[in-house]
């Protein structure tokens, strides 16, 4: 049963009122990336095939769920080759900006860099007729070993330009200045780890951003001054906080996104996994504050280490 909602809270607030999804053709764990992801799981030798076809089947309802929720969604396909098996996570190579703008980002992966092709962009010029006035390409990093993968090792307040970022092998602290200082962003920095002591791979995992709201995991930062810097943030540009475990982290709870849908209303797009995580007073709350969205990603999350949020790149005309 859907649940009831409030009107929004903040329709002033910069919320994205469009979206762009990859559809895979050849999903499945990148070897590459999994040192650096410990929610990545191995897809088991002889099985790839039907991983592809439930990833394929998960991506094509998740749609379904977006359209049905009044969600402006734009589509892309994957080719088979160059085989780029995270494809499904357009949000680490691109993101959006007003104005036209448009940056790429520096990836560690050398098969995750096979993703920004150019023809997406000429793709979306012509045929989505998105205007892309300048791009902003930050991919020369990669020469440096120094990496930053788009809104997942960034989550932009877009509306007080704050980028919050958690240093790992994926977010380096040059091209986060760098970021910031061609789009005019205040970078909070902070280290975070698991319950195992791994580093965090990226921010996004850990905390989501609405208009009013604020899920983070403060339990993942052990540093008291740079969890004191965070919430200091947060507090100041008038975010409810809501606490998550690092228990509710694992089950991809940190990793929403809320966007705008045709009719105006705030839209918080998860799991079902995350979905079922939130405890009844953190729901409760969200639902006082946001529009609620859910769909089955399992194969997803479980072989790629992603979820809903790094499944959509925001869109800004």
């Amino acid at each position: 049963m859907q649940p009831e909602n409030k009107l929004p809270a903040h329709p002033n607030v910069p919320l994205a009122t469009q979206v762009l999804l990859v559809r895979p053709a050849r999903f499945g764990a990148n070897p590459e990336t999994a040192a650096t992801n410990s929610f990545q799981q191995e897809v088991p030798t002889g099985t790839e095939a039907k991983v592809q076809q439930k990833a394929l089947d998960e991506f094509n309802q998740f749609l379904l769920k977006l359209w049905a929720a009044r969600i402006d969604a734009i589509v892309l396909d994957d080719v088979e080759e160059p085989a780029t098996p995270d494809a499904v996570f357009p949000n680490n190579w691109i993101s959006f900006h007003p104005g036209g703008k448009v940056v790429l980002y520096p990836m560690l992966s050398p098969t995750r860099r096979l993703e920004r092709r150019p023809e997406l962009l000429t793709q979306l010029e012509q045929e989505h007729e998105l205007p892309l006035t300048e791009v902003i390409d930050l991919t020369y990093f990669e020469n440096e070993g120094k990496f930053l993968e788009g809104t997942g090792s960034l989550v932009l307040d877009r509306q007080h330009k704050i980028a919050y970022a958690c240093l790992s092998e994926r977010t380096h602290p040059e091209p986060l200045q760098a970021f910031c200082d061609r789009l005019g962003y205040r970078p909070v920095v902070f280290h975070a780890v698991d319950d195992s002591g791994l580093p965090i791979y990226h921010t996004n995992v850990i905390m989501t951003l609405g208009a009013d709201f604020a899920l983070v995991c403060l339990e993942a930062i052990p540093d008291e001054e740079e969890q004191g810097l965070l919430l200091e943030a947060l507090v100041d540009t008038g975010k409810e906080i809501i606490d998550l475990s690092l228990a509710q982290v694992k089950k991809m709870a940190g990793n929403m996104i809320q966007v705008r849908n045709k009719a105006g209303e705030p839209v918080l797009v998860m799991s079902e996994k995350a979905y079922k995580a939130l405890r009844k007073d953190q729901f409760e709350l969200l639902n006082t504050l946001t529009k609620m969205v859910r769909s089955d990603l399992r194969t997803i999350e479980a072989h790629g280490g992603g979820s809903a949020r790094c499944m959509l790149a925001e869109v800004y005309r």
